[in-house]
């Protein structure tokens, strides 16, 4: 890469960092300090002594890096529901699919107390428009996956999901989650993220009077971060689009909403993202000089054979836009879905 163009790159890239989202609230009437994305999270990961033992698990990327761009709405069922600090461990024992919540020494059942508690903070949490959750793992309330239950004879099995998180995926199907362990994994850390802000955008259009237009306005600004998730999906929402004409706006509205987030929640591989990049250079065909083609076609090359991550070409791309005045790469989601800051595409 030219020695001038990574110092453009840089200085357009200090430029803009962490301001992608104020200009783009600016614009759209997305996301704006005023209605910040809030997402639930198990209150020991922001360092509350909270669990079982009196202590916390403190995760400094919720709380810290994270946190910077979200408003979190912590929960911690098991105090909440009216245990104390400390209190006897418990775990989960009997029917993976519907155990029982007990005390390890004791054998006291909280199943009935947990889920009574549960069902009425659901209804709490609607009035709270989250647009993600992060749970705990392992915790026998708020483990998503693998958590142990135990059979009558003491026998731990990594199949079950806390009482808590169950209850929450169930009522709130659509709403992005994940837990704490697997946010350390940075592809399942950057496809959670990318659909909290992708939540928060389509929100956005639910605030708005129910019309075609907007998701004709919405669907093709996220038409290359859909494609980097999902072709298929994307090929099927837009007949759904094209078709919308035919169904009552409100079933529109939910078949749209269900595809959205199920093309989102698929892993953007390194294939589809190379594919995504190459559609994007056919809108350059008649401004990149030879020079220019050349040098674009080795980056793609490097990302491909993983010697540079996402980021580079995503950074080249963002240059052109710019220098050339792109309209329609410019008002694509997939070159800026997050904060600059949070470093989700640094991965090689």
């Amino acid at each position: 890469m030219s020695g001038g163009l990574i110092s453009s790159i840089v200085d357009w890239r200090k430029a803009i960092a962490g301001a992608t989202y104020r200009s783009e609230t600016e614009k759209n009437g997305e996301i704006t300090m005023e209605k910040p994305i809030k997402i639930g999270v198990s209150t020991c990961l922001l360092g509350e002594n909270v669990r079982y033992d009196g202590g916390h698990q403190l995760d400094r990327f919720v709380r810290d890096t994270l946190g910077q761009f979200v408003a979190y709405v912590p929960v911690c069922p098991e105090v909440e529901c009216g245990l104390s600090i400390p209190r006897e461990a418990m775990r989960l024992v009997g029917d993976a699919e519907a155990p029982k919540l007990l005390t390890i020494k004791t054998k006291v059942d909280y199943t009935g107390q947990m889920k009574k508690w549960a069902a009425a903070k659901l209804k709490e949490l609607e009035k709270e428009d989250l647009c993600g959750f992060i749970f705990k793992k392992n915790s026998p309330s708020s483990g998503l996956y693998r958590v142990k239950v135990y059979t009558e004879a003491g026998q731990p099995v990594k199949s079950g999901t806390g009482l808590w998180a169950r209850a929450f995926t169930e009522h709130f199907p659509l709403v992005p989650v994940e837990e704490d362990g697997r946010l350390n994994d940075p592809v399942l850390r950057e496809t959670f993220i990318e659909q909290i802000f992708a939540m928060k955008r389509w929100r956005e259009v639910l605030a708005m009077p129910k019309k075609i237009g907007a998701v004709v306005d919405f669907h093709p600004r996220h038409k290359l971060l859909i494609l980097s998730h999902s072709p298929e999906i994307y090929r099927t929402m837009g007949k759904l689009v094209a078709g919308a004409s035919q169904l009552p706006i409100g079933e529109f509205y939910r078949q749209y909403e269900a595809l959205f987030i199920e093309s989102l929640r698929l892993k953007a591989t390194q294939k589809k993202n190379v594919n995504v990049l190459q559609h994007m250079m056919g809108y350059f065909k008649k401004d990149l000089s030879a020079d220019e083609k050349q040098e674009l076609l080795e980056i793609l090359a490097d990302y491909r054979n993983e010697l540079v991550p996402l980021i580079v070409p995503i950074t080249v791309f963002n240059h052109y836009v710019r220098k050339y005045e792109q309209p329609y790469l410019a008002q694509q989601v997939y070159l800026n879905p997050h904060p600059t800051e949070l470093k989700l595409r640094n991965h090689v």
